[in-house]
């Protein structure tokens, strides 16, 4: 007959497991960090709000009219 328990899990298998369990989650959320923040800095122009994107009257394409409006910076 099998144990059910094999007993405490020793120290270093304890870290393995949260790193294997957590570990991919924090590697994801540095790399969206990153790129969001990159993107950010690539062109501060074109991070518009949330308004701009889906216009006042709720429907997308808000984001167009908006960007008619400003004028074109040379790049």
């Amino acid at each position: 007959m099998t144990p059910l328990h094999l007993g405490p899990l020793h120290p270093v298998e304890q870290a393995l497991t949260l790193v294997l369990a957590f570990g991919p989650f924090v590697v994801l959320a540095i790399v969206v960090w990153l790129r969001r923040r990159a993107d950010a800095a690539a062109d501060p122009a074109e991070a518009g709000t949330e308004a701009e994107v889906q216009g006042e009257d709720g429907t997308e394409g808000g984001a167009e009219g908006a960007a008619a409006e400003r004028p074109q910076r040379d790049r």
